[in-house]
């Protein structure tokens, strides 16, 4: 599983669309796609997850249910969100998935943000 990228013109190569909302108003697909990757942000268990996975080079699905006490189908499910988002980048080995940030993702993001 790889992350989603988002297509378009207006698309830099992190695939994030936006510029920063602190530098000029968005436009209603900027909106969009801007919304869609803070609403795969807006669940604490998304948020620790991405957390655990960005303080690692890469981590298994299997040492993130001990961390985060939750089951393996909860945390699949939380990964492919954030894989959809842009924010995370799987690679299936065997029977398990190995993940890492996507950092130009979250830079496009935190630059979006204003930061």
């Amino acid at each position: 599983m790889s992350s989603t990228k988002t297509k378009g013109a207006a698309a830099d190569e992190t695939g994030l669309c936006c510029g920063s909302v602190t530098e000029a108003p968005l436009d209603e697909a900027e909106a969009i796609e801007l919304a869609r990757v803070l609403g795969a942000l807006a669940d604490p268990v998304r948020l620790r997850l991405l957390s655990l996975v960005a303080s690692q080079v890469e981590i298994c699905s299997c040492d993130l249910e001990g961390p985060l006490g939750k089951s393996q189908p909860t945390i699949s499910h939380h990964t492919k969100v954030l894989a959809e988002a842009g924010l995370l980048i799987g690679d299936k080995r065997g029977r398990w998935m190995w993940w890492r940030v996507e950092p130009h993702r979250l830079a496009a993001v935190r630059k979006a943000l204003g930061g």
